[in-house]
């Protein structure tokens, strides 16, 4: 059994097998995801998890180098890309449409979803090296 980090064994299977500038995405309860795009739900009830829980699980384990947000969170929801930045405070940031956003999902490794239930909480994780 793992000492630190990412318990949850898809997450973990995943992550591990990442490589440079590939994609895993985290997002709220109501994005719809692509067929063929690998969904781990672990949405629980409305907020649980939050989705900066499960940001915060990913990223003891995963290097980014990346991220990609819709563009409507700086309007609709400011108060999470702030947390975003606190949290990933030296990373690209890239803003897309958020029709754009959906449809790069289908180029993710996997899609978490969360318990979130707040407007444009959702992310596209680029990986990066630890060399």
């Amino acid at each position: 059994m793992k000492k630190t980090g990412i318990i949850n064994s898809e997450i973990s299977a995943v992550v591990a097998n990442m490589g440079h500038m590939d994609w895993l995405s985290i997002g709220d309860a109501g994005m719809p995801v692509p067929f063929g795009t690998k969904k781990i739900d672990l949405a629980l009830d409305k907020e649980l998890p939050s989705f900066i829980d499960v940001l915060k699980n990913v990223l003891k384990e995963m290097k980014v180098q990346k991220i990609y947000l819709a563009e409507e969170i700086k309007d609709q929801n400011p108060e999470q890309l702030a947390a975003i930045k606190e949290i990933l405070p030296d990373v690209e940031v890239a803003f897309v449409p958020h029709s754009q956003l959906k449809k790069d999902l289908a180029k993710t490794h996997a899609f978490i979803r969360t318990g979130e239930m707040t407007p444009y909480s959702n992310i596209i994780l680029e990986s990066g090296v630890t060399f």
